[in-house]
């Protein structure tokens, strides 16, 4: 899949936050016997042209040991406890040079390449446009923020992302499609739990 017109894409993945409602780092929790952070790079790897940008706690040792070997670029955020926002900003600010960042959280259970191929076929269709999972009427991760947009979303504060800065862009500046296998996410130990055995 890579080709010229990737090299303009970054990929950045939020995985510095505290797991709170998980009891214990949701990184590593593992999957059909793969932890979550390590399917979501290998999945993002072969549309990634130059390394991943993966926003991590400053102490990130263990991260980097579940993803040796795979095409990574390590990004502490020392703010993570001002919310999601400092992910963003400080995720952003590492993928500064690109066209257009693809942006996600590392604990989508069933993400998959197809939904992953839809989103960049999409936006490759309207690079200047977010192209973003529609999730009711409103934009949400994974998205793909275009580049004139970092400097307004290096402003966002708190812990819901870019949830307001992209509900208040007109409408012809997004593109909302569906992506089913990024509906779920993992936080709780149900959660986990029904990732792991999913319903037939």
């Amino acid at each position: 899949m890579i080709n010229s017109e990737l090299f303009r894409l970054r990929i950045v993945v939020f995985a510095a936050g505290f797991s709170t409602r998980m009891g214990r780092p949701k990184a590593f929790a593992k999957v059909r016997g793969v932890t979550l952070i390590r399917r979501t790079i290998g999945l993002l790897a072969p549309f990634a042209a130059r390394p991943i940008i993966v926003v991590t706690s400053p102490r990130a040792r263990r991260m980097r040991v579940e993803l040796r070997g795979l095409p990574v670029c390590f990004v502490a955020n020392r703010q993570r406890s001002f919310g999601l926002s400092t992910s963003v900003v400080r995720g952003l600010w590492t993928a500064r040079f690109s066209g257009a960042t693809l942006m996600l959280p590392m604990d989508l259970a069933d993400f998959n390449a197809r939904d992953v191929e839809r989103l960049i076929v999409r936006w490759r269709t309207a690079t200047r446009r977010v192209t973003a999972r529609r999730l009711g009427d409103r934009a949400s991760t994974p998205l793909i923020l275009p580049r004139w947009l970092y400097q307004r979303a290096r402003g966002i504060v708190g812990d819901i992302g870019l949830r307001e800065l992209l509900a208040g862009l007109p409408r012809e500046h997004r593109i909302l499609i569906d992506l089913p296998s990024a509906a779920r996410d993992v936080d709780t130990p149900e959660e986990l739990a029904a990732a792991r055995h999913p319903r037939q």
